[in-house]
């Protein structure tokens, strides 16, 4: 149902008094909200709401609720469709392929073949946890990874989410990785992702930035453009003299931003672009 001016948390409140299992919110226009104040959760212009309810869910008398509690004289544009079952946590898999990022890097679901017997492969399962390589910015980082000497490297990923970037960096030949996030679902994802690909006993993974130690000679850092300009002085206090860096996570006009914050500390190449996102990649000053 769009909901066109109707309150969201109302509807929401009778779909779920009325036994829905889910209740989703999406963008019925094209006006995405891309990085939200900390602590605000906006909506879009447009949006729509979804409710996934049983087959024995009585519509009408839920109808009706909806128009007695807003109050209504009639609903907005809706309908009803039935689903069949499915392995639902699952579903995405079926548009998921194995994907190439720079020369040898491959990211793959479940045992999908390469077609490159000297193939770096990511077998990949993120969960609940974001990222999957189809997304520009974990792509850019990818690509990055690809292209570095990694041999003897310790490697920071900071803002780890699936642990996309923390195995392709072991994979890639980095000796050890720290993975931070703020996340407990990434945490997981992450050690999942690495005891899946075989180098779980070189990850570490943290929730506080304050466990991690110096050192690192590579530090590649996904998130967004905000906790980007947040965290320069945590991140490149953690990242050697000479040590490599990749931001990302930031649309294109926010890169000479974001830059700035590290312009102290780091001497940036200029940025790498896809789709209107951006990766700022340096090295330590």
């Amino acid at each position: 149902m769009n909901l066109e001016s109707l309150p969201a948390d109302q509807v929401e409140d009778v779909l779920l008094r009325h036994g829905a299992q889910a209740v989703t919110l999406t963008d019925a226009g094209n006006n995405p909200v891309l990085e939200p104040a900390p602590g605000e959760t906006p909506l879009w212009n447009e949006v729509r709401i979804t409710g996934l309810f049983s087959s024995s869910a009585d519509f009408d008398l839920l109808r009706e609720d909806l128009l007695r509690s807003l109050p209504l004289k009639r609903l907005p544009d809706h309908r009803i469709e039935t689903l069949h079952d499915r392995v639902w946590e699952r579903e995405w898999l079926k548009d998921f392929r194995p994907m190439q990022f720079g020369r040898r890097l491959w990211v793959c679901p479940g045992e999908f073949a390469v077609p490159d017997e000297d193939a770096v492969v990511v077998r990949l399962d993120p969960g609940l946890a974001f990222g999957t390589g189809t997304h520009p910015t974990t792509a850019l980082c990818l690509e990055w990874l690809d292209g570095l000497d990694l041999r003897n490297k310790r490697v920071l990923d900071y803002g780890c989410g699936s642990g996309i970037l923390s195995v392709a960096s072991l994979l890639l030949g980095a000796r050890s990785v720290s993975a931070l996030d703020i996340d407990g679902q990434a945490i997981t994802a992450t050690r999942q992702n690495a005891e899946r690909n075989g180098v779980d006993s070189k990850l570490a993974t943290t929730m506080d930035a304050g466990t991690l130690d110096g050192g690192y000679d590579v530090v590649v850092a996904n998130i967004l453009a905000t906790p980007l300009i947040h965290h320069a002085s945590t991140i490149c206090g953690r990242l050697v003299h000479g040590g490599a860096i990749a931001l990302s996570g930031i649309l294109d006009h926010q890169a000479k931003t974001v830059a700035r914050a590290y312009r102290d500390k780091v001497e940036f190449e200029p940025p790498a672009i896809k789709a209107r996102w951006a990766r700022l990649t340096g090295k330590r000053i």
